[in-house]
Protein backbone atom coordinates (compact mmCIF):
# COMPACT_ATOMS: atom_id res chain seq x y z
CA UNK A 1 0.00 0.00 0.00
CA UNK A 2 1.23 3.11 -0.96
CA UNK A 3 1.59 5.86 1.94
CA UNK A 4 0.75 9.57 1.36
CA UNK A 5 2.96 11.56 2.84
CA UNK A 6 2.23 14.63 2.03
CA UNK A 7 -0.91 15.36 3.47
CA UNK A 8 0.98 14.45 7.27
CA UNK A 9 3.74 17.28 6.85
CA UNK A 10 2.90 20.71 8.44
CA UNK A 11 1.93 23.79 7.03
CA UNK A 12 5.81 24.78 7.67
CA UNK A 13 7.42 22.43 5.39
CA UNK A 14 6.64 24.48 2.01
CA UNK A 15 8.41 27.48 3.40
CA UNK A 16 11.77 25.05 3.98
CA UNK A 17 14.81 26.35 1.51
CA UNK A 18 17.11 24.33 0.47
CA UNK A 19 20.77 25.09 0.58
CA UNK A 20 22.62 25.16 -2.64
CA UNK A 21 26.07 24.43 -0.79
CA UNK A 22 24.13 21.44 0.75
CA UNK A 23 23.20 20.12 -1.86
CA UNK A 24 26.42 20.40 -4.03
CA UNK A 25 27.94 18.41 -0.98
CA UNK A 26 25.39 15.94 -1.86
CA UNK A 27 26.21 15.51 -5.57
CA UNK A 28 30.16 15.20 -4.96
CA UNK A 29 33.12 14.34 -2.51
CA UNK A 30 34.78 17.75 -1.93
CA UNK A 31 38.10 15.93 -2.12
CA UNK A 32 37.62 15.23 -5.97
CA UNK A 33 36.98 19.19 -6.90
CA UNK A 34 38.38 22.29 -6.78
CA UNK A 35 35.33 23.66 -4.41
CA UNK A 36 35.04 27.39 -3.05
CA UNK A 37 31.79 26.70 -2.60
CA UNK A 38 31.80 25.79 1.31
CA UNK A 39 32.15 28.24 4.63
CA UNK A 40 34.32 25.35 6.46
CA UNK A 41 37.20 26.58 8.37
CA UNK A 42 40.44 25.49 7.57
CA UNK A 43 41.77 22.26 9.04
CA UNK A 44 45.15 23.11 10.03
CA UNK A 45 43.73 25.98 12.35
CA UNK A 46 42.24 22.84 14.54
CA UNK A 47 44.32 23.01 17.55
CA UNK A 48 44.49 19.14 17.07
CA UNK A 49 47.09 18.83 20.26
CA UNK A 50 44.81 21.07 22.97
CA UNK A 51 41.46 19.62 21.84
CA UNK A 52 43.54 15.44 22.86
CA UNK A 53 44.34 17.01 26.16
CA UNK A 54 41.27 19.08 26.93
CA UNK A 55 39.34 16.05 28.02
CA UNK A 56 41.19 14.62 30.47
CA UNK A 57 41.49 17.88 32.09
CA UNK A 58 38.06 18.67 32.45
CA UNK A 59 37.17 15.22 33.84
CA UNK A 60 40.49 15.77 36.27
CA UNK A 61 39.39 19.58 37.24
CA UNK A 62 35.25 18.81 37.18
CA UNK A 63 34.90 14.69 37.33
CA UNK A 64 31.67 13.04 35.76
CA UNK A 65 29.57 16.08 36.30
CA UNK A 66 31.21 17.04 32.61
CA UNK A 67 29.09 13.74 31.50
CA UNK A 68 25.94 14.53 33.23
CA UNK A 69 23.08 16.89 32.00
CA UNK A 70 23.65 20.80 32.08
CA UNK A 71 22.46 24.22 32.72
CA UNK A 72 19.66 25.04 30.00
CA UNK A 73 21.72 28.59 30.20
CA UNK A 74 25.01 26.98 29.60
CA UNK A 75 27.49 25.44 31.91
CA UNK A 76 28.85 28.47 34.35
CA UNK A 77 32.41 28.09 33.72
CA UNK A 78 32.30 28.70 29.66
CA UNK A 79 29.72 32.05 30.82
CA UNK A 80 32.77 33.18 33.04
CA UNK A 81 35.19 32.87 30.53
CA UNK A 82 32.92 34.89 28.15
CA UNK A 83 31.76 37.34 30.11
CA UNK A 84 35.82 38.03 31.01
CA UNK A 85 37.30 38.07 27.50
CA UNK A 86 33.73 40.37 26.06
CA UNK A 87 33.07 42.84 29.28
CA UNK A 88 29.32 41.05 29.07
CA UNK A 89 27.49 40.33 32.48
CA UNK A 90 26.62 36.74 33.25
CA UNK A 91 22.74 38.10 33.12
CA UNK A 92 23.06 38.39 29.16
CA UNK A 93 24.51 35.30 27.90
CA UNK A 94 23.17 32.39 26.74
CA UNK A 95 25.03 29.35 25.27
CA UNK A 96 23.82 28.07 22.35
CA UNK A 97 24.07 24.64 20.16
CA UNK A 98 25.74 26.64 17.69
CA UNK A 99 25.24 30.17 16.11
CA UNK A 100 23.11 28.73 13.86
CA UNK A 101 20.91 27.93 16.19
CA UNK A 102 20.78 31.31 17.85
CA UNK A 103 19.69 32.52 15.01
CA UNK A 104 16.23 30.10 14.71
CA UNK A 105 15.76 30.68 18.35
CA UNK A 106 15.45 34.37 18.04
CA UNK A 107 13.35 33.82 15.14
CA UNK A 108 11.16 31.44 16.86
CA UNK A 109 10.96 33.49 19.92
CA UNK A 110 10.22 36.58 17.78
CA UNK A 111 8.25 36.14 14.67
CA UNK A 112 4.37 34.94 13.65
CA UNK A 113 3.91 34.24 10.03
CA UNK A 114 4.01 37.28 8.79
CA UNK A 115 5.92 38.89 10.53
CA UNK A 116 8.52 41.36 8.90
CA UNK A 117 12.64 40.77 9.32
CA UNK A 118 14.73 43.64 7.95
CA UNK A 119 18.20 42.81 6.21
CA UNK A 120 21.08 44.26 4.45
CA UNK A 121 21.76 42.33 1.45
CA UNK A 122 23.75 40.42 0.30
CA UNK A 123 22.84 38.18 3.28
CA UNK A 124 23.52 35.04 4.75
CA UNK A 125 21.63 32.48 3.49
CA UNK A 126 21.44 29.76 6.57
CA UNK A 127 19.81 33.24 8.21
CA UNK A 128 17.28 33.19 5.10
CA UNK A 129 16.27 29.27 5.24
CA UNK A 130 15.40 30.02 9.02
CA UNK A 131 12.99 33.19 8.21
CA UNK A 132 11.39 31.10 5.88
CA UNK A 133 10.97 28.24 7.93
CA UNK A 134 8.95 30.78 10.36
CA UNK A 135 6.64 32.44 7.26
CA UNK A 136 8.38 35.79 8.18
CA UNK A 137 8.04 38.12 5.41
CA UNK A 138 11.73 39.48 5.12
CA UNK A 139 12.40 42.84 3.14
CA UNK A 140 15.78 44.35 2.51
CA UNK A 141 16.31 47.24 5.41
CA UNK A 142 15.86 50.29 2.79
CA UNK A 143 12.76 48.78 1.58
CA UNK A 144 9.72 51.41 2.00
CA UNK A 145 7.29 50.17 4.56
CA UNK A 146 3.88 51.93 5.17
CA UNK A 147 2.40 52.22 8.69
CA UNK A 148 1.01 49.35 9.28
CA UNK A 149 4.31 47.20 8.19
CA UNK A 150 5.94 49.23 10.05
CA UNK A 151 4.40 48.11 13.66
CA UNK A 152 4.75 44.10 11.91
CA UNK A 153 8.95 44.41 11.99
CA UNK A 154 10.45 42.29 14.64
CA UNK A 155 14.20 43.06 13.73
CA UNK A 156 16.96 43.98 11.75
CA UNK A 157 19.48 40.71 10.84
CA UNK A 158 22.67 41.92 10.03
CA UNK A 159 26.57 40.45 9.57
CA UNK A 160 28.60 43.70 10.63
CA UNK A 161 32.39 41.86 10.31
CA UNK A 162 33.13 40.78 7.30
CA UNK A 163 29.71 39.61 5.62
CA UNK A 164 29.01 36.47 4.54
CA UNK A 165 28.59 36.19 1.69
CA UNK A 166 30.18 39.40 0.26
CA UNK A 167 33.33 39.62 2.71
CA UNK A 168 32.73 43.61 3.76
CA UNK A 169 32.13 45.31 6.92
CA UNK A 170 29.51 47.69 7.55
CA UNK A 171 31.73 51.38 8.69
CA UNK A 172 31.04 52.66 11.65
CA UNK A 173 28.33 55.66 10.13
CA UNK A 174 26.20 52.87 8.81
CA UNK A 175 26.43 51.00 12.05
CA UNK A 176 24.85 54.05 13.43
CA UNK A 177 22.34 54.75 10.95
CA UNK A 178 20.75 50.85 11.67
CA UNK A 179 20.84 51.24 15.60
CA UNK A 180 19.11 54.62 14.53
CA UNK A 181 16.39 52.79 12.64
CA UNK A 182 15.68 50.04 14.94
CA UNK A 183 15.15 52.90 18.13
CA UNK A 184 12.85 54.48 15.11
CA UNK A 185 11.15 51.52 14.22
CA UNK A 186 11.22 50.02 18.20
CA UNK A 187 12.45 46.75 16.94
CA UNK A 188 16.01 44.40 17.72
CA UNK A 189 18.88 43.88 16.27
CA UNK A 190 20.26 40.61 15.43
CA UNK A 191 24.11 40.66 15.25
CA UNK A 192 25.28 37.97 13.58
CA UNK A 193 29.10 37.66 14.45
CA UNK A 194 30.85 34.30 13.56
CA UNK A 195 33.64 36.07 11.71
CA UNK A 196 34.48 39.35 14.09
CA UNK A 197 37.81 37.63 15.91
CA UNK A 198 39.55 36.48 12.13
CA UNK A 199 40.35 40.24 11.42
CA UNK A 200 43.85 40.28 9.30
CA UNK A 201 44.05 43.99 9.12
CA UNK A 202 42.54 47.25 9.50
CA UNK A 203 40.74 48.57 12.75
CA UNK A 204 38.16 46.83 14.38
CA UNK A 205 34.60 48.54 14.54
CA UNK A 206 32.34 49.19 17.17
CA UNK A 207 29.97 46.06 17.44
CA UNK A 208 26.24 46.84 17.32
CA UNK A 209 25.77 45.37 20.70
CA UNK A 210 28.08 47.80 22.17
CA UNK A 211 26.14 50.83 20.50
CA UNK A 212 22.60 49.66 21.62
CA UNK A 213 22.68 46.58 23.87
CA UNK A 214 19.06 47.30 25.06
CA UNK A 215 17.81 46.33 21.41
CA UNK A 216 20.73 43.94 19.89
CA UNK A 217 21.12 40.23 20.37
CA UNK A 218 24.63 39.82 19.54
CA UNK A 219 25.35 35.63 18.36
CA UNK A 220 28.81 34.50 18.30
CA UNK A 221 30.67 30.94 17.38
CA UNK A 222 33.16 28.74 18.48
CA UNK A 223 32.88 27.14 14.86
CA UNK A 224 35.70 29.50 13.18
CA UNK A 225 37.97 29.93 16.04
CA UNK A 226 37.84 26.55 17.71
CA UNK A 227 36.17 23.95 15.76
CA UNK A 228 33.10 23.72 14.38
CA UNK A 229 32.72 19.83 15.68
CA UNK A 230 31.77 21.34 19.15
CA UNK A 231 28.41 23.07 17.97
CA UNK A 232 28.77 25.53 20.35
CA UNK A 233 27.73 29.78 19.97
CA UNK A 234 26.50 32.27 22.33
CA UNK A 235 23.90 34.78 22.74
CA UNK A 236 24.56 38.85 24.45
CA UNK A 237 21.12 40.21 24.36
CA UNK A 238 18.76 41.60 27.16
CA UNK A 239 17.86 39.58 29.83
CA UNK A 240 13.92 39.67 29.16
CA UNK A 241 14.72 38.12 25.48
CA UNK A 242 17.20 36.29 26.64
CA UNK A 243 14.79 34.41 29.55
CA UNK A 244 12.47 33.73 26.56
CA UNK A 245 15.31 31.87 25.01
CA UNK A 246 16.14 30.26 27.64
CA UNK A 247 12.48 28.84 28.08
CA UNK A 248 12.41 28.00 24.29
CA UNK A 249 15.98 26.28 24.26
CA UNK A 250 14.25 23.51 27.00
CA UNK A 251 11.48 22.24 24.67
CA UNK A 252 14.84 22.41 21.79
CA UNK A 253 17.94 20.83 23.43
CA UNK A 254 17.38 20.82 27.14
CA UNK A 255 20.90 22.07 27.36
CA UNK A 256 23.83 22.87 24.56
CA UNK A 257 26.84 19.86 24.53
CA UNK A 258 28.33 20.23 27.97
CA UNK A 259 31.50 18.22 28.13
CA UNK A 260 32.02 20.81 24.76
CA UNK A 261 31.29 23.65 26.79
CA UNK A 262 34.02 22.26 29.47
CA UNK A 263 36.59 22.24 26.85
CA UNK A 264 35.98 25.81 25.04
CA UNK A 265 35.97 27.44 28.59
CA UNK A 266 39.42 25.80 29.44
CA UNK A 267 40.75 26.54 25.87
CA UNK A 268 39.66 29.70 26.09
CA UNK A 269 40.60 30.43 29.96
CA UNK A 270 44.20 29.02 29.59
CA UNK A 271 44.87 31.68 27.33
CA UNK A 272 45.28 28.51 24.40
CA UNK A 273 42.49 29.89 22.07
CA UNK A 274 44.35 33.83 21.72
CA UNK A 275 47.44 31.93 20.97
CA UNK A 276 45.78 29.48 18.07
CA UNK A 277 43.75 32.95 16.54
CA UNK A 278 47.35 34.18 16.18
CA UNK A 279 48.27 31.06 13.90
CA UNK A 280 44.72 31.00 12.36
CA UNK A 281 44.90 34.74 11.37
CA UNK A 282 47.90 34.70 9.79
CA UNK A 283 47.01 31.49 7.60
CA UNK A 284 44.32 32.78 6.87
CA UNK A 285 45.80 35.94 5.64
CA UNK A 286 48.18 34.36 3.25
CA UNK A 287 45.14 32.17 2.11
CA UNK A 288 43.68 35.46 1.31
CA UNK A 289 46.54 37.32 -0.35
CA UNK A 290 46.84 34.28 -2.59
CA UNK A 291 43.55 33.95 -3.96
CA UNK A 292 43.44 38.09 -4.54
CA UNK A 293 46.71 37.58 -6.74
CA UNK A 294 45.51 34.21 -8.31
CA UNK A 295 42.28 36.39 -9.63
CA UNK A 296 44.13 39.12 -10.61
CA UNK A 297 45.72 36.75 -12.87
CA UNK A 298 43.39 34.93 -14.10
CA UNK A 299 39.99 36.81 -13.84
CA UNK A 300 39.13 38.33 -17.56
CA UNK A 301 39.04 42.37 -17.49
CA UNK A 302 35.63 43.14 -16.75
CA UNK A 303 35.17 41.26 -13.32
CA UNK A 304 35.66 42.55 -9.63
CA UNK A 305 35.68 41.46 -6.49
CA UNK A 306 36.08 42.54 -2.70
CA UNK A 307 39.01 42.81 -0.71
CA UNK A 308 37.85 41.22 2.87
CA UNK A 309 39.72 42.65 5.63
CA UNK A 310 39.01 39.24 7.66
CA UNK A 311 36.20 36.36 7.47
CA UNK A 312 36.13 33.73 4.86
CA UNK A 313 34.69 34.95 1.88
CA UNK A 314 35.13 37.54 -1.12
CA UNK A 315 32.42 38.03 -3.76
CA UNK A 316 32.89 38.53 -7.65
CA UNK A 317 31.13 40.59 -9.36
CA UNK A 318 30.69 39.77 -13.61
CA UNK A 319 29.71 41.70 -16.75
CA UNK A 320 25.86 42.12 -16.56
CA UNK A 321 24.37 39.51 -18.47
CA UNK A 322 26.80 36.60 -17.15
CA UNK A 323 24.33 34.33 -15.15
CA UNK A 324 26.38 32.69 -12.94
CA UNK A 325 23.37 30.18 -11.87
CA UNK A 326 23.52 29.18 -15.82
CA UNK A 327 27.34 28.76 -15.44
CA UNK A 328 27.11 26.67 -12.36
CA UNK A 329 26.85 22.77 -14.21
CA UNK A 330 29.74 23.90 -16.64
CA UNK A 331 32.27 24.52 -13.89
CA UNK A 332 31.48 21.81 -11.41
CA UNK A 333 31.54 19.12 -14.83
CA UNK A 334 35.37 20.53 -14.86
CA UNK A 335 35.63 20.38 -11.36
CA UNK A 336 34.81 23.58 -10.01
CA UNK A 337 32.44 24.89 -7.20
CA UNK A 338 30.99 27.96 -6.04
CA UNK A 339 28.25 29.66 -4.73
CA UNK A 340 26.14 31.54 -7.48
CA UNK A 341 25.40 35.32 -5.96
CA UNK A 342 22.02 35.38 -6.61
CA UNK A 343 20.87 33.08 -3.76
CA UNK A 344 21.87 35.99 -1.13
CA UNK A 345 19.95 38.16 -2.44
CA UNK A 346 15.79 38.44 -1.56
CA UNK A 347 14.67 38.69 -4.74
CA UNK A 348 17.42 36.01 -6.48
CA UNK A 349 18.74 38.76 -8.39
CA UNK A 350 22.65 39.76 -8.97
CA UNK A 351 22.85 36.57 -10.81
CA UNK A 352 26.30 38.07 -12.18
CA UNK A 353 27.82 36.94 -8.95
CA UNK A 354 29.21 34.30 -7.08
CA UNK A 355 30.89 33.98 -3.70
CA UNK A 356 34.14 32.37 -3.06
CA UNK A 357 35.44 30.53 -0.05
CA UNK A 358 39.27 30.75 0.26
CA UNK A 359 39.77 29.10 3.90
CA UNK A 360 38.95 25.83 3.02
CA UNK A 361 40.51 25.18 -0.46
CA UNK A 362 43.56 22.44 -0.86
CA UNK A 363 46.63 25.06 -1.27
CA UNK A 364 46.89 23.15 -4.23
CA UNK A 365 44.12 23.32 -5.63
CA UNK A 366 43.59 26.58 -5.71
CA UNK A 367 45.34 27.86 -8.91
CA UNK A 368 44.19 25.31 -10.91
CA UNK A 369 40.54 26.19 -9.78
CA UNK A 370 40.71 29.22 -10.31
CA UNK A 371 42.29 29.23 -13.78
CA UNK A 372 39.52 27.27 -15.02
CA UNK A 373 36.98 29.43 -13.64
CA UNK A 374 38.53 32.20 -15.05
CA UNK A 375 38.70 30.30 -18.85
CA UNK A 376 34.34 29.27 -18.01
CA UNK A 377 34.05 33.24 -17.18
CA UNK A 378 35.70 34.52 -19.89
CA UNK A 379 33.80 32.09 -21.98
CA UNK A 380 30.80 33.32 -21.15
CA UNK A 381 31.59 36.58 -21.99
CA UNK A 382 33.19 36.08 -25.78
Amino acid sequence: MTMDYDRLFSADVPSFMRSPVREIFRKVKLSEICSFAGGYPATVTFPVEEIKRLPGVVLEKYGTSVLQYGSTQGAMPLREVLSARYGVPLANIQVTTSSQQGIDVCTRILVDPGDIILTTEPTYLGALQSFKAYRADVRSWEAPLTEEERRRVKFLYVIPDFNNPSGETMPLPERKALVDLARKRDCLIVEDSPYRELRYEGEDVPTLYSLAPERTLHLGSFSKIFAPAFRLGWIFGPEPVLEQIFVCKQALDLCPPVLDQYMAAEFMGAGALDANLVHTREEYRRRRDRMLSLLERYMPEGVTWTRPEGGLFLFLTLPVGIDTVALYDAALARGVAYVAGSFFFLDGSHRNTMRLNFSFIAEEKMEPGLRTLGEIIAGAMA
